[in-house]
């Protein structure tokens, strides 16, 4: 009984330090789009300086989950727990570095302006700021019906993220002096889109953890 409520304590400290992530990344991307909407330079070496934290969080999970395998031997659920943490705690990594990604572009502008009013760019990242919430919230209350939905919100990303191309698109074609300025934005286009894939991912681990069946949600 002892052991039981000492997994269960050290699990939590797994899943504090999964919110902790997630908040984390959704603050980075929101300050990457920002930095970018304004050309912010300073706010934009911020992002790319506190994505160290995200990576220390990241090895702590790894080391806490590491640690609970070898002295607990956990099975079943309770393995799958652990695995789901793991994974998580690496998609939520790999969306720092993307809004790290956004933050170097603005690094890249420097003192440029921007060639249109950012408009669907930053309406992207709203979406994908919610799907960052709510895939956490699914996988915190093991609600595999907001895991399903992220499916659904990654369609509407997707859908976002081709009107961007076609804009920009239509400004390389009718100015190509902002050739390069305009490929810089589609990359962000294609960060932020990268973003709602790992939130859909984690989807998927939340599934995976109440069933134990992984769903492809990403199709």
């Amino acid at each position: 009984m002892i052991q039981r409520k000492e997994f269960d304590l050290h699990l939590e400290g797994l899943r504090q330090q999964l919110r902790e992530m997630g908040e984390h990344v959704k603050v980075a991307l929101q300050n990457a789009v920002s930095s970018l909407q304004n050309v912010n330079l300073e706010q934009a070496q911020v992002v790319v300086a506190k994505d160290a934290e995200l990576n220390r969080m990241e090895e702590q999970v790894m080391e806490l989950g590491s640690k609970l395998i070898v002295t607990q031997q956990p099975v079943a659920k309770d393995l799958r727990k652990i695995i789901v943490a793991f994974k998580i705690s690496s998609d939520l990594e790999r969306m720092g570095d993307l809004a790290v990604d956004v933050a170097k572009v603005t690094l890249r502008l420097e003192d440029q302006k921007l060639i249109k009013p950012l408009i669907d760019i930053p309406k992207m990242a709203g979406l994908v700021e919610k799907m960052v919430e709510d895939s956490l919230n699914s996988y915190l209350d093991e609600n595999t019906d907001l895991a399903y939905k992220m499916a659904q919100d990654d369609d509407e990303v997707d859908h976002l993220y081709s009107q961007i191309l076609r804009d920009l698109y239509e400004i390389m074609n009718k100015d190509p002096e902002q050739i390069h300025q305009a490929l810089l934005l589609t990359l962000v286009g294609r960060y932020i889109e990268r973003v709602g894939d790992h939130a859909t991912n984690i989807g998927e681990s939340t599934v995976y953890l109440v069933t134990g069946k992984r769903p492809d949600l990403n199709q």
